[in-house]
């Protein structure tokens, strides 16, 4: 599967320094998850609060993992996660396909930033 077209690159990096367990402490939104429950246009406020979180690939993969119906997680509103399971409904745990992207994300801006300068 391509991962590419799924996750937003640059913060799976941050996003992999945080310990599973302490992801909801870290979250832009934690107080004000109010925003995060919004209908229609209110939704890009609150994906734009996602984008810039550090936590983002941990709460999308909450979500998706325990097919969370309601709300903007990780960016992406019930309707987009909707749309992902059903098109990807061989993923059992999304939590690891998002850490294998964050390693090979990782491992490649690594490998690619060697020798730049």
């Amino acid at each position: 599967m391509n991962t590419d077209n799924i996750f937003w690159g640059e913060a799976a990096i941050v996003s992999s320094q945080v310990e599973p367990s302490d992801w909801v402490l870290h979250a832009r939104c934690r107080d004000s998850a109010d925003i995060l429950f919004a209908d229609n246009a209110k939704q890009r406020e609150a994906r734009q609060v996602c984008r810039e979180c550090p936590v983002w690939a941990e709460c999308l993969a909450e979500a998706l993992d325990n097919r969370i119906e309601w709300g903007v997680w990780g960016g992406m509103t019930e309707r987009e996660r909707r749309r992902l399971l059903r098109k990807h409904s061989d993923v059992r745990s999304w939590r690891e396909l998002i850490r294998r992207h964050q390693q090979a994300t990782a491992g490649a801006h690594a490998t690619s930033g060697s020798g730049a300068r």
